[in-house]
């Protein structure tokens, strides 16, 4: 059998391997010129978490359906929840006692009970929960809706409630503030008068 000479065999296979060496050389364009990737800016805030600017209007799914069955007084009502019925502390605000065993009725505090009687009692409510479920007294904590309208809000902007803010329930606390000033501005009800305290002395009740 003759041989080829060693050049003519390495010649051969350089010919053969040239196509392969091409197709290696183009790459299909999505690979040789990648689409960068969109990476959010680090200061952005994450999704679903709230702000403390938010204005009251959350999505309806996380809103809970109830019935109200009594008014306590100002900021604290009773309603029927799945059959079961619960007090109810509405969060971010606290209005003037009136049943309270050592300050007694406080000026407009009957005001106060009387503005949230009409505007809840009896009335299908929505609540709004924050952070925490209860608060030390076992009362579930929460914004309270009728229709559109916020009664906790509703409430400071009739001057019958003032801000009071315990952390971590803070998510409008801005909003209220902003509504409480409008209130006090108008010298509208505890803010025409110097009885109210400027700050608790205790928990709210």
């Amino acid at each position: 059998m003759k041989k080829l000479p060693w050049k003519s065999v390495f010649l051969a296979a350089l010919l053969a391997l040239a196509p392969l060496a091409c197709s290696l050389g183009e790459l299909p364009p999505e690979v040789s010129n990648p689409t960068p990737t969109r990476v959010p800016p680090l200061d952005s805030t994450p999704v679903g978490l709230p702000s403390p600017t938010a204005e009251p209007g959350p999505p309806a799914s996380d809103l809970v359906q109830a019935r109200v069955t009594r008014v306590v007084d100002g900021d604290t009502i009773q309603v029927l929840l799945g059959g079961v019925e619960y007090r109810v502390r509405y969060i971010g605000i606290d209005t003037p006692e009136t049943k309270h065993p050592t300050r007694g009725v406080e000026p407009f505090g009957p005001e106060a009970s009387e503005a949230n009687r009409a505007l809840v009692e009896g009335k299908t409510v929505f609540l709004e929960k924050d952070v925490s479920e209860v608060d030390q007294y076992g009362r579930l904590l929460r914004y309270v809706y009728v229709g559109d309208l916020m009664v906790n809000e509703e409430l400071l902007r009739q001057g019958l409630a003032r801000v009071a803010t315990f952390p971590p329930d803070v998510k409008y606390v801005d909003h209220f503030l902003a509504v409480q000033r409008g209130a006090r501005d108008a010298g509208l009800g505890i803010w025409g008068d110097d009885a109210f305290p400027a700050q608790p002395t205790l928990p709210p009740g």
